[in-house]
């Protein structure tokens, strides 16, 4: 199930802003650490702009926090909760956080679709994060570099997520995976500290 669209549009809003003055960043330095212009930094603040999820990648790394903790999502040891957080952004790709970063054992599932037609192109994310990625339904077209790999319904895929990837959806159904993302220790997530 969804979460508010807007209810989580206010969420990651405080989010980002409460990172940044934690770390007593201007928007310029931010700018510096994420790789998102300051212009956009300041209206996703505002919540005056949803942001893709190649963008909420580039904040997570910029500020070496893991993804879900986007969301506000918890590690939950006896049971998941019955309304997970997903983000969708106009791009047409979706992402639903499964199982939150958890400190302990280093990381975090995501249920991710990609529509028809659709690419998520990855910025590299923090150092020494991996990424496991099982197809539940359609083709991924997934680039690592510059070499392209095809993965079908299945099929899986573990690559170091530290450098630019790609996944494309060149099908006609959307494209489904689960996307487990492994911080390794030299990661070193700002939140594990806490």
């Amino acid at each position: 199930m969804t979460a508010e669209p807007h209810t989580l549009a206010a969420h990651i809003a405080a989010t980002v802003k409460q990172l940044r003055r934690e770390r007593g960043w201007s928007l310029t330095r931010t700018a510096e650490a994420t790789g998102v212009s300051k212009a956009m930094l300041g209206q996703i603040e505002r919540g005056e702009s949803s942001p893709t999820i190649a963008t909420l990648w580039r904040m997570a790394s910029g500020f070496r926090v893991s993804f879900s903790s986007l969301f506000n999502a918890r590690a939950e040891v006896e049971a998941r909760p019955p309304h997970l957080p997903t983000w969708q952004d106009s791009a047409g790709m979706q992402a639903q956080v499964l199982f939150a970063y958890d400190p302990l054992l280093g990381f975090e599932m995501l249920a991710i679709e990609l529509a028809p037609n659709c690419a998520s192109e990855s910025a590299p994310h923090a150092p020494g994060v991996v990424e496991h990625i099982v197809v539940i339904e359609g083709t991924m077209a997934l680039r690592i570099d510059d070499a392209w790999q095809t993965v079908t319904a299945g099929q899986g895929v573990r690559f170091a997520a530290d450098r630019p990837h790609v996944m494309r959806n060149d099908g006609d159904i959307p494209l489904r995976f689960h996307d487990v993302i492994h911080y390794l220790p030299c990661a070193a997530l700002a939140e594990a500290d806490k």
